[in-house]
């Protein structure tokens, strides 16, 4: 029963968090919040609330592991396994795209986070250093747009600006509330179902919450990712799925335990400072060749990214 109620919880919550997306999205738009600010913020933030409400309520549920888990977990799922799967039906033209800007924000992300994590703990201060980070991430991210928009590039920016995900100009003022409703109260409760059978699954199987959180919540957690990109290999949007997959690791480290550090301490265990966030952080350099060296995500590449996932998955469950 507890597998089920753990699955239910993943699927209330990805359901939810497309509601929030959904409904915040075309609230600011009907607001006159330009879409330039909703795609970068709004959206973003949306598409990590699955992992915020875990992370919060395992934080305050007093298994820390889980939170800490889901998003180390999450990071090297999204790298492995997100980009490896789409590249295994499709290989990804990722030589024709520049990521080299954003890629480099997210290994600066990558190693404050480890930095800090050599704390012992995120909590309150530290938490507020990577809440900073993303400000400063943001708003350069918020400037590049808008030199991209008025350098003789508006028709193109003006037709992103378009397809904001989630949004629709015609969606009545009833349906955004709904869809807003079903967030807020979809995503805490989804949350509560995962993370309290999750624990009872762990302690059951003499399996730490730690594990848990890198393994079944992780990839539960990767699936909007997974989805996204592989719909981007199949249309050959190669910009589409690197960026995805960068900007999910830059928010999953600096908002996701940024705030989850503000409502409760998360301690770091040492798995974590021997083992994992040093996998994350491989995983993150394995993409220097197909960010600078012009190199494609062919098939054998998905071959090695999927293999590289599967073997971590077996080291963490033995």
């Amino acid at each position: 029963m507890e597998w089920l109620l753990v699955g239910l919880g993943l699927v209330i919550l990805l359901l939810a968090g497309d509601a929030l997306v959904k409904g915040a999205v075309n609230l600011s738009l009907r607001v006159g919040i330009p879409a330039l600010i909703v795609s970068l913020t709004i959206v973003a933030f949306g598409t990590s609330a699955p992992e915020l409400l875990i992370s919060v309520k395992a934080g305050l549920e007093g298994v820390p592991g889980l939170a800490l888990g889901n998003v180390v977990g999450s990071n090297t799922a999204n790298i492995l396994m997100v980009l490896g799967i789409p590249a295994l039906m499709a290989t990804m033209h990722t030589s024709e795209c520049d990521s080299r800007k954003t890629y480099l924000q997210m290994l600066a992300a990558s190693v404050l986070f480890i930095g800090l994590a050599f704390t012992g703990e995120f909590n309150v201060i530290t938490g507020l250093i990577l809440l900073a980070a993303l400000f400063a991430m943001l708003t350069i991210a918020f400037l590049d747009a808008r030199a991209h928009r008025s350098a003789e590039k508006a028709a193109i920016a003006a037709t992103e600006e378009e397809e904001v995900e989630g949004a629709d100009p015609d969606m009545p003022w009833w349906q955004i509330l709904v869809f807003l409703a079903l967030g807020l109260v979809g995503l805490p409760l989804g949350a509560d179902l995962l993370v309290d059978n999750a624990s009872i699954i762990a302690r059951r199987y003499g399996i730490s919450d730690t594990v848990i959180g890198l393994t079944l919540v992780a990839v539960g957690t990767s699936l909007p990712e997974l989805a996204t990109t592989v719909m981007a290999a199949l249309r050959r949007q190669a910009d589409v799925a690197l960026g995805n997959v960068i900007g999910s690791n830059m928010f999953n480290l600096l908002a996701i335990i940024g705030i989850a550090g503000l409502v409760a301490p998360i301690p770091v265990d040492r798995e974590f400072l021997t083992f994992d966030l040093w996998v994350m952080l491989g995983a993150s350099i394995l993409l220097v060749p197909f960010v600078f060296l012009g190199r494609d995500i062919t098939r054998i590449w998905g071959v090695i990214l999927t293999a590289l996932y599967v073997g971590y998955v077996v080291i963490v469950l033995s």
